[in-house]
């Protein structure tokens, strides 16, 4: 038996090599290369493994640890942001598929009753696929991420009543007297349950475990917190996966958030691969053949329906159309879950086995066809917005149904010029705000969620709605008089959007732009972005900092070295990922390798403080040449060498890397 269980697990991960390879050299998504290797090895296809319960517990494993780790990157906090979302977005996604496919279904002849189990079967959408999709792309924290995210965790807690609900409409009896003061104590014990481990439990685990240095019992007890939810959740008549982010949630308000995902993230890959592998096992694809027309057609119904359903509930959140456009179609699919119901349905007999055969395969052809679905979503939703903005009161649609008295605020377009720009108000637009307004630098944000425009308003920070992707907000934004503009969001097509039509507007404006990973710096570099900074790479540079203190190295040589790693790590990656050319363009950056340029102010008491640049001699002694030197709101072009110091000066001074951090010491402190 075991050497069977084994073998099965050897040739999985043996197509797995095989099909993957062949998908990533023509770019398919990783996702369909599961589901393809399930039709080939199960049992309609070459009858290599038939499933069995190596392969059913690793799918459920798949997606538990797939929702523990998103339960991680999470935050209460971020949490009760989504409530809106999560409650009346779920709530109108449930409510506009129901009454559409009820339509549908009369209108095919369905009696009442199999139309709302039908209507049941496809209010569910894949949390595995939406979710591994938008982990792929970096997007799960962007706007259509988060929605779609709060949606399907409602459709997850949705299934307890429809299961309920389900014996019902066969005219069985349910007790609900009994049931519905039972669900409410489950409720309560879950959230007493949950509170207890995020204040006492959990924190009490991981302080013991970790004082131990043990990596090998640190992964076992974050393990073993994951399934033990899981088993909670799942006894108590909700889902297995819904316990796995909870317990999520939990772990990511404590300091041990990061080294439970470094643990789990191996372990969700491995298992989620298997969940693909198995749901495409349940394909006939002979089957398919032979009905190749009436699935078609059946998937295409399925898919525009759904993605209507979801827009509108997106819509009516008040979410841009960008956001409304592309949640509804990463939610298009039929999910997992369905899968469960269908098995009732057919227990109880709303389903006959013929339908429920054809009903798993449109599922399956459903969720293959999703990557290319979302990776299309972006175009479809660009070409809309433009088609859309053009009409009378387009832009209410493009902008969201309650953006209306937030641009009735804003009608001026701001006067300020020469200013920074910041799109995006979450982590990296706070801290980049901060900075600002500590160095009084003249800045304005752009956000596209209204509530959190609304709230930072109340607090008197210069943010205004909009979605940075449509050249009217980038122009009411001031974008043709801004010196800098900023990116900080994550959704790398918005990005790559703002960066073009920020250039066509105003080509002399600097551009920074953050990236998830390096593949991401070559467009951008096309588009014109004058500096990327990947968030893996700066991960690895804030690493080689922390190293070089534990070895008690001096600050002001690991300054040295980290400016010198910036300056050729970044270009030597610029020049790997872009061919221009063009071999007769200068730039200071490309031209004159290892220089930068750098501004340092005059501190009080410094021995620079009342000399002349003719008497401190700055390029013979140290190497470096003053460009220009500010004072106060003046700015000296190529000061005379007669041009006498001051403190506060802030001189922007043209050098290499080491000379720059030797020179700093005079303008920071009295030098003998």
């Amino acid at each position: 038996m075991a050497l069977s269980l084994l073998a099965n697990v050897d040739v999985i991960l043996g197509f797995a090599i095989l099909i993957l390879t062949i998908f990533y050299r023509f770019e398919f998504p990783p996702v369909l290369g599961f589901l393809v290797i399930g039709m080939l090895i199960g049992p309609y296809g070459l009858e290599i493994v038939n499933g069995g319960e190596i392969v059913d517990l690793s799918t459920e494993l798949g997606v538990i640890f797939l929702l523990f780790t998103i339960g991680i990157e999470l935050s209460l906090n971020e949490l009760k942001k989504m409530k809106k979302a999560l409650l009346l977005g779920g709530t109108l996604h449930f409510l506009f598929t129901t009454i559409l496919f009820f339509i549908l279904c009369s209108v095919l002849g369905f009696s009442p009753v199999t139309s709302i189990f039908i209507c049941f079967l496809v209010s569910h959408s894949s949390t595995a696929v939406t979710l591994k999709i938008f982990q792929d792309r970096n997007e799960l924290f962007t706007p259509h991420g988060k929605t779609s995210l709060a949606v399907l965790i409602f459709q997850d807690l949705a299934i307890v009543p429809q299961i309920l609900i389900v014996p019902m409409l066969t005219g069985s009896s349910v007790n609900f007297e009994g049931a519905l003061p039972d669900v409410f104590i489950k409720g309560s014990l879950i959230i007493l349950v949950f509170i207890l481990s995020a204040k006492f439990i959990v924190p009490w685990i991981f302080y013991h475990v970790g004082r131990t240095g043990n990596k090998e019992l640190f992964l076992v007890s974050v393990v073993f917190i994951c399934l033990s939810a899981s088993v909670f959740t799942s006894s108590i008549g909700l889902s297995l996966a819904l316990g796995a982010f909870l317990a999520g949630i939990v772990i990511s308000g404590s300091q041990y958030s990061q080294q439970a995902m470094g643990n789990v993230s191996p372990l969700k890959d491995m298992f989620m691969s298997f969940f693909f592998v198995s749901v495409g096992m349940l394909l006939d694809i002979n089957y398919v053949i032979d009905n190749l027309p009436v699935f078609t057609l059946a998937t295409i119904g399925i898919i525009v329906l759904k993605s209507i359903a979801g827009m509108m509930g997106t819509f009516l959140l008040g979410s841009s159309l960008r956001t409304t456009v592309l949640t509804g179609v990463a939610l298009s699919q039929i999910g997992e879950f369905s899968f469960v119901l269908a098995t009732l349905g057919v227990e109880y007999s709303l389903l006959t086995r013929e339908f429920y055969q054809e009903f798993m395969a449109v599922s399956i052809l459903s969720m293959a066809i999703t990557p290319f679905l979302i990776n299309a979503s972006y175009k479809s939703a660009d070409t809309l917005i433009r088609k859309v903005s053009g009409m009378p009161h387009g832009m209410k649609l493009v902008h969201g149904l309650y953006s209306e008295p937030i641009k009735e605020e804003e009608q001026a377009e701001p006067e300020v010029k020469d200013h920074l720009i910041i799109v995006g108000f979450g982590f990296s637009g706070r801290t980049v705000s901060k900075a600002a307004k500590a160095a009084g630098i003249p800045y304005l944000i752009v956000e596209a969620n209204p509530e959190t425009v609304k709230q930072e308003k109340q607090k008197g920070e210069n943010i205004h709605y909009g979605d940075a992707t449509l050249e009217a907000v980038l122009e009411h934004a001031g974008v043709k008089n801004a010196r800098v503009l900023i990116i900080g969001i994550s959704d790398a097509a918005a990005t790559g959007k703002i960066v073009e039509i920020s250039k066509q507007l105003n080509p002399n404006i600097c551009i920074i732009a953050k990236v998830r990973d390096l593949q991401e710096m070559k467009h951008l570099n096309a588009l014109g972005a004058d500096e990327i900074i990947p968030v893996q790479y700066e991960t690895s540079v804030e690493i080689f900092v922390r190293l070089l203190e534990k070895y008690l190295v001096p600050r002001e040589d690991i300054e040295k070295l980290v400016n010198e790693v910036r300056a050729n790590g970044y270009r030597m990656l610029r020049k790997l990922s872009v061919n221009t050319g063009v071999d007769d363009k200068f730039d200071i950056k490309d031209g004159l390798p290892g220089v930068e340029i750098q501004v340092l102010k005059v501190g009080h008491g410094s021995s620079l403080d009342g000399k002349t640049l003719a008497d401190l001699d700055f390029r013979k002694k140290h190497g470096v040449t003053v460009l220009s030197v500010s004072r106060g709101s003046d700015l000296i072009y190529t000061p005379e060498g007669n041009f006498l110091l001051q403190a506060k000066d802030a001189c922007i001074l043209l050098g290499k890397p080491e000379d720059l951090c030797s020179i700093r010491r005079f303008f920071e402190s009295v030098q003998g």
